[in-house]
């Protein structure tokens, strides 16, 4: 069968214990970076566990998406992890939204494994402002043509292709806007490592498009309706950081209740003063918070594409993992500045309050629908 009609999905196939599906994986260094992890899952099958019916195209699988989250969290830092997020939440699902012979190809090629692919919203000029972007594409009867820059992309130094929103038409309206999937190999395309080594690991980096001349079948979606299909997908991706934050948390705690109770103080532990298992017992309190926040919201982000209960996971991810590390931080003492120890997790962990919207926009976005919550806080066991 040619890779162009590889289809979205896997077979089916009796489930494997949790410890025994993820085998895979364990035959990888702690380091591995996020291509290497990716890699790994696609060639075992499992990155449609995320998916509904192992399909790419059925939606979201919130239940798949966590466990596959929590088995990488488990094993790699947090570049890697997020490596993998990125993908699953939203580059592919935007990606399958094209039926056109690049897209299917891309698509085949990621479930795999063979091929990673970023999500290249991002502008280097205006950030977060989607609607202010500056990277532009031409489209006339022979083809398109892309100029603009992307910065802060995960996935960029390795990927096979890059999944760029750009603009068709001036001005801010939201139908101004389209996806294109763009070969990384293609004349114009120029890539550079960001300056950072916390996020070395997860490919991140800029993108530069000069002149980049491509086919009209590279065009993804409908033209005009890039920032609603963005919209629908962050959504997405915000369930899946707040369900890694979860697994996050959990991880470091436990690292940190274990620290806590083998560290000599006076005739006992660590663990034996007051003040430590206190703040240590609020951060489990905010994480189950958070837990239940997210298992209450799944479906609705998932299935319904709920911007308000996505946008109030996200503000609360960032906000719990925050309080997590810097408490966690905190209780390490000296031992949390080793290499690769909690301070450096820590810095990490920023991510989560920051990339994909910072908590302040998110929190602005659940204002405007402050009337909306407010009637389903009236109504327990009930979603806004």
């Amino acid at each position: 069968m040619p890779e162009t009609s590889l289809p979205a999905t896997a077979p089916r196939t009796a489930p494997a214990p949790p410890a025994a599906r993820y085998a895979a994986l364990d035959a990888l260094p702690p380091t591995a970076t996020g291509a290497e992890v990716w890699a790994a899952l696609g060639h075992a099958g499992l990155l449609t566990r995320a998916y509904r019916d192992r399909s790419v195209t059925a939606g979201t699988d919130p239940d798949g998406l966590a466990d596959l989250l929590t088995a990488v969290d488990a094993r790699f830092g947090i570049p890697a992890t997020l490596s993998s997020s990125v993908q699953l939440a939203t580059a592919l699902p935007i990606l399958a939204t094209s039926q056109t012979p690049p897209a299917r190809h891309a698509l085949g090629r990621a479930l795999t494994g063979r091929a990673t692919v970023t999500l290249a919203a991002t502008d280097a000029s205006t950030g977060t402002d989607l609607t202010a972007l500056r990277t532009e594409v031409r489209i006339d009867d022979d083809g398109l043509t892309l100029t603009g820059s992307k910065r802060w992309i995960a996935n960029t130094t390795t990927a096979a292709w890059h999944l760029v929103l750009a603009r068709h038409r001036p001005g801010r309206h939201f139908t101004h806007f389209t996806w294109v999937l763009v070969p990384a190999d293609a004349p114009g395309v120029t890539v550079h490592p960001a300056d950072s080594t916390l996020f070395a690991a997860s490919g991140a980096g800029h993108l530069t498009l000069d002149d980049v001349r491509l086919d009209r079948d590279h065009l993804v979606g409908r033209t005009g309706f890039g920032l609603p299909l963005f919209a629908r997908h962050i959504a997405t991706e915000r369930l899946a950081g707040a369900q890694w934050g979860v697994a996050l948390c959990r991880r470091v705690l436990t690292d940190t209740h274990r620290h806590l109770t083998g560290r000599p103080h006076g005739a006992g532990t660590l663990w034996d003063l007051d003040a430590v298992r206190q703040r240590f017992a609020a951060c489990l309190v905010r994480v189950r918070e958070l837990q239940a926040l997210t298992t209450d919201s799944a479906d609705a982000v998932a299935h319904r594409h709920d911007a308000t209960a996505a946008a109030a996971l996200k503000a609360a991810a960032g906000a719990t993992v925050n309080h997590v590390l810097a408490t966690c931080g905190q209780l390490w003492g000296a031992d949390g500045f080793t290499t690769g120890g909690i301070q450096e997790i820590r810095a990490q962990a920023a991510l989560f309050d920051i990339g994909g919207g910072a908590g302040e926009v998110v929190l602005g976005t659940v204002a405007d629908a402050a009337e909306t919550v407010l009637d389903g806080l009236a109504r327990p066991g009930t979603l806004p």
